[in-house]
């Protein structure tokens, strides 16, 4: 019967090599153990680089120690807590968070938020709010009418006030 202890162990991170196809990492395993180049098997879609002192599990198939796979990285220090059943988060050591919460609600919180985009960002929602100013190194477009290029109606001279802004005319 061959020892659990040789198929399974428990270890943390001392180094990470994200470079490669493959996520390999040094591990300090029980007992001193330090296996170096093992490879991270991540799911598809989702990758990470865990800091030294992260924890892993680890696998030696067949027992053979010579070469294991790292199926599990994670790390207690950062990891958010007391979200409620069925929630989702991804998080960093600096505070960064995606947070699908209940009622399907997504807060993410970061200093900097930066989409890159080819060709539109949409937004289908009814209302758009906002707590700080807005920048834009181009026009604004509201209701047909261009913020830098509208016409006014009902112009009069001197210190009186104007119509509404009205759509260019085409």
């Amino acid at each position: 019967m061959m020892n659990l202890k040789n198929l399974l162990s428990r270890g943390v991170v001392v180094l990470v090599n994200a470079a490669s196809k493959m996520q390999g990492m040094q591990v300090k395993l029980l007992a001193n153990e330090v296996k170096d180049g093992m490879e991270h098997f991540e799911a598809y879609g989702f990758t990470s680089n865990p800091l030294p002192g992260a924890e892993v599990l680890a696998a030696f198939f067949g027992g053979d120690r010579s070469h294991g796979v790292i199926f599990c990285a994670g790390d207690r220090r950062y990891r958010l807590q007391g979200m409620e059943g069925g929630e989702v988060a991804l998080y960093t050591d600096e505070g960064d968070k995606i947070h699908l919460k209940r009622n399907r609600v997504i807060e993410i919180e970061t200093m900097t938020l930066k989409v890159k985009a080819d060709t539109a960002v949409e937004f289908d929602t009814p209302e758009i709010r906002t707590t700080g100013k807005i920048v834009s190194q181009g026009d604004q477009v509201a209701g047909g009418i261009s913020q830098m290029h509208h016409q006014h109606d009902k112009v009069m001279f001197g210190n009186a006030v104007s119509g509404e802004p009205v759509a260019a005319q085409a």
